[in-house]
């Protein structure tokens, strides 16, 4: 067999697909559909042929039906036969128990009615020829024991699950029986596994289903947007040897239709009073969701849906029963009425944070409204295609937006969208918590050779790459190899015969310990804020935004400034902030990262139209800025700006910032050119120095760690950073005098930095590796979640990993616990690779960076000055600070100040 990724690029004709089918499943498919959708015209054929098969196409294209339709066809074959046993022989895996519960029911109709078909046929004695239907069962966390007992005692024929319920079953020693006859694995939104450890667990769980099997099982994976796909199509198939397995890739996802538009609610967006912008951004949502019989609208945040919600009952009228909302923080059952509500179409509008941006059966929604970025194409695409329930419908989708950094960012990426140009993403490699599970499964399963149980992990594809190094490294550690770890209560989970190279479990204990403990999903618990001297409670924060500070960082909790002190267990210890400034907003663990593609489009677009600027003078520039009118902009940017999907407003408003940037600082950022300017803000008495570096927020938090370590060993001082998706603020803790040569100087260093050693040692003593050390423990069975009918609480595992974290840097520096903690901070919480790749680039000139001394920040400055300010109650005091900004650009360019106006 060649092992080959082949992308197929004609469809089969519709009398080829259709022939492979039983014929009962071929009359309920042409009896209930008029025709095949573009991936259906591919996929019965390809799947009918036992291919592995990875298809991509927009919601609402027929994809369940494009991956299942040739199974059922295959256990109708069976049925017919009579040798379909009761027996799995297809498994469904998604990432979402709704999406699950959607699949049982969409499957359960043509599952009944071509069973239905059958019985009609005179020529078939259903009893006689003993025919039986195909089965499906769901099986997730939820599944209560007396199915669990119905399911162990007759298995369904298609089974329904997640991926952790897979790993629990494949270790079941008496479900797993059920389970040797798979011929059929289908793994629904890939693209939201592929990217994570929950994938990486799923690929383990795969490749030891199949090491049960005995031979292939046939892989389908189904996801929206995939990119790039032969990365998807080598997670989805793992590995033979060297090479990935072959797999038949399916692309059809241009084949839907959008429209799409950025809109600023207001021509002027500085200028305009807070009140007049959000009355003008509750018209806009007004008049979109009157247009419409259903409308979709995303927030980013939860606290953002739950205002919108609040706002349009108030604001526009709309009565409880029109309008709901959908967020991860709802209950399952308020989630699942909302859902079904939508369903029925009995919702003029549902608002949701993420919660609706996968596959999960929401009817149909003829327009979807994004209030704010969505940080990335693929991202946005995935949301403007819950609009248009079928593949000939168009997909509408507006992005509103109050901020100028926003508005060019959305309106670039819609522009990436409709030209299908998506964010790739990253398979997690070589994860040794997830691997420290699947050897402890294994290990129950049966005795295995060590070199076998190597080769079988290896043909995971996360896995293709682990050395045997890290691998053994792991098995020393499972076996209680390590002295010192015993005395803290980390015992052996497997033994290891090191002369026989044989691997079994531990006592009968270990099966409960897996059973409970596995998972990639780590518990968070809200940290207690307490003020540092009265220790008085002041609220609560989330662990993931506790996770990201460090000390001296400033944030809002009720409407007032707090500086991070410590931590200890579940609390967190402030005092009051006299800064007026915060270093990271309250929502930031919610905020979406600016991906590093998105990224780069817009670098790109911000050198392309500040060239098309360059034909004005001066003079008509300043000119432009107090009376701009979309006919009196240049001919080269009015053409750049009317080829875009931004509303008139809007392409005054981008117009505008360029010019306002090019006069005061007579350079623009981009991608290729990174501008470090050093400017003093007179309100906060205070010198900044800002990167405007555009590379995403991941490299961005990577680059400003190495530009502040780096810095503060030239000056000897402490430095404070402050992240932003276009930069980044670095604040010096004493006066100093900050010139080209310092500059050029700290430039030097950072290109000249062993990054990887320089940021281990800065955060071996930060909240992001306490925090995710614990999660990596827990993972790796280190810390117990559950041990023996107890659960350990969030607050107790977070203290045993501080002993554990101290203890294991003496025992080895190099253990693959902290070994896989700092490659989980490096590679998926930062992004040490393209951080690394850009400073190459700055080494060989090919990014270019120039120092700028300003008096005031230049415009391009203000958002990333801004950021932390972004809170509700700081939201006025932000814009006041922005005005006060805008109004020393206008001041030192030479333009009349423009207040008030609308």
């Amino acid at each position: 067999m060649f092992c080959i990724i082949e992308r197929v690029e004609s469809p089969f004709s519709d009398e080829e697909s259709l022939a492979v089918l039983n014929r009962y499943v071929r009359e309920w498919f042409v009896g209930n559909f008029d025709e095949l959708t573009p991936p259906q015209r591919y996929a019965f054929k390809l799947i009918a042929e036992r291919r592995n098969t990875l298809i991509a196409s927009p919601t609402g294209t027929g994809k369940t039906m494009s991956g299942f339709l040739s199974i059922l066809s295959t256990l109708f074959d069976k049925a017919v036969n009579g040798t379909l046993k009761e027996r799995v022989y297809c498994i469904y895996v998604s990432p979402l128990r709704s999406l699950n519960n959607d699949v049982y029911k969409n499957l359960t109709e043509p599952l009944e009615g071509i069973y239905q078909i059958i019985k009609e046929d005179k020529g078939v004695d259903i009893l006689k020829d003993n025919i039986r239907n195909v089965t499906i069962a769901v099986r997730t966390g939820d599944t209560t024991q007396k199915e669990r007992r119905r399911m162990l005692a007759k298995p369904p024929n298609i089974l329904v699950t997640t991926p952790e319920s897979l790993a629990i079953l494949i270790s079941s020693s008496k479900f797993v029986e059920n389970m040797r006859g798979v011929e059929y694995v289908v793994i629904d939104e890939i693209h939201e596994l592929a990217n994570n450890k929950r994938g990486t667990h799923l690929s383990l769980s795969i490749e030891r289903l199949q090491s049960i099997v005995g031979r292939d099982i046939v892989r389908i994976g189904l996801g929206a947007t995939l990119h790039p796909m032969e990365e998807a199509a080598r997670f989805l198939v793992g590995m033979d040897g060297d090479e990935p397995r072959s797999c038949a890739v399916v692309d059809t996802s241009l084949i839907k239709s959008m429209e799409v538009s950025a809109i600023s609610p207001v021509k002027d967006m500085i200028y305009t009073p807070e009140q007049r912008i959000e009355a003008a951004m509750y018209k806009e949502i007004g008049r979109i969701v009157k247009m419409s019989k259903t409308t979709l609208i995303f927030t980013n945040t939860r606290s953002g849906t739950e205002r919108v919600v609040f706002n349009m009952k108030r604001r526009l009228k709309y009565k409880p029963e029109d309008i709901a909302a959908h967020h991860s923080s709802l209950s399952r059952e308020s989630r699942l009425e909302v859902e079904g509500l939508l369903k029925q179409g009995a919702l003029r509008c549902v608002v949701s944070s993420t919660s609706l941006e996968l596959g999960v059966d929401i009817g149909t929604i003829d327009n979807v409204i994004q209030l704010g970025s969505p940080k990335s194409v693929t991202r946005a695409l995935q949301r403007i295609g819950r609009a248009g329930h079928t593949y000939q419908a168009v997909a509408k989708g507006e992005m509103i937006v109050l901020n100028r950094d926003d508005l060019v960012e959305c309106t670039v990426m819609l522009d990436a969208a409709m030209k299908k140009h998506l964010d790739s993403f990253s398979v997690s490699k070589n994860a040794l918590d997830v691997l420290a599970q699947h050897i402890v499964g294994m290990a129950i399963d049966r005795k295995w050779e060590v070199d076998e149980m190597y080769n079988v992990i290896r043909h995971a594809y996360p896995y293709a790459t682990l050395s045997k190094e890290d691998f053994m490294a792991m098995i020393d550690y499972l076996a209680g190899n390590y002295v010192g770890l015993e005395s803290r209560r980390v015992y052996g989970k497997i033994w290891y015969d090191k002369e026989t190279g044989i691997i079994g479990r531990r006592g009968m204990a270990i099966r409960p310990i897996y059973m409970l403990n596995l998972g990639t999903i780590p518990d968070e618990v809200a940290i207690n804020v307490l003020e540092l001297k009265t220790k008085r409670w002041i609220g609560n924060i989330e662990e993931e935004f506790l996770s990201r500070l460090e000390k001296g960082d400033i944030f809002s909790l009720g409407g007032k400034l707090y500086m991070f002190s410590y931590t200890a267990g579940s609390k967190c210890y402030v005092s009051e902030a006299k800064s007026s400034a915060p270093t990271i907003p309250p929502w930031f663990s919610e905020q979406l990262p600016l991906s590093f593609e998105l990224a780069e489009r817009i670098g790109e677009f911000r050198a392309a139209f500040a060239e098309s600027l360059m034909e004005m003078d001066e003079g008509e520039a300043r000119r432009l800025i107090s009376q701009p009118s979309i006919k009196s902009i240049p001919k080269s940017a009015k053409a750049i700006l009317d080829a875009l999907p931004v509303n008139e407003y809007g392409r005054i408003a981008i117009f505008r910032y360029f010019t306002e940037q090019l006069l005061f600082a007579g350079e623009v950022p981009n991608n290729r050119y990174i501008l470090i300017e050093y400017t003093r803000d007179k309100m906060a008495d205070t010198n900044y120095i800002i990167f405007h570096s555009l590379f995403g927020r991941r490299v961005n938090d990577t680059l400003s760690r190495v530009v502040a370590i780096s810095l503060g060993a030239m000056l000897g001082q402490d430095i404070s950073i402050t992240i932003n998706d276009n930069g980044f603020v670095v604040n010096t803790e004493e006066e100093t005098e900050i010139n080209e040569d310092t500059i050029s100087t700290l430039m030097k260093r950072v290109v000249a930095a062993d990054i990887d050693v320089l940021l281990k040692g800065n955060i071996r003593n930060t909240e992001i590796m306490r925090r995710r050390f614990r999660h990596v423990a827990t993972r790796s069975f280190m810390i117990l979640k559950n041990y023996m009918g107890r659960k350990m609480s969030v607050n107790r595992q977070q203290m045993n990993s501080r002993f554990l974290l101290k203890a294991l840097e003496e025992i080895d520096p190099n253990f693959p616990i902290l070994k896989e903690t700092y490659r989980e901070i490096f590679e998926e919480v930062m992004d040490i690779g393209r951080t690394r790749d850009l400073i190459g680039r700055i080494e060989r000139g090919e990014v270019r960076y120039k120092f700028i001394e300003t008096r005031s920040p230049s415009p391009f400055a203000h958002t990333i000055l801004t950021f932390g300010h972004a809170d509700v109650v700081l939201m006025k005091e932000r814009n006041d600070y922005l005005r006060y900004l805008h109004g020393l650009v206008l001041k030192r360019i030479g333009v009349k100040g423009r207040k008030g106006r609308g």
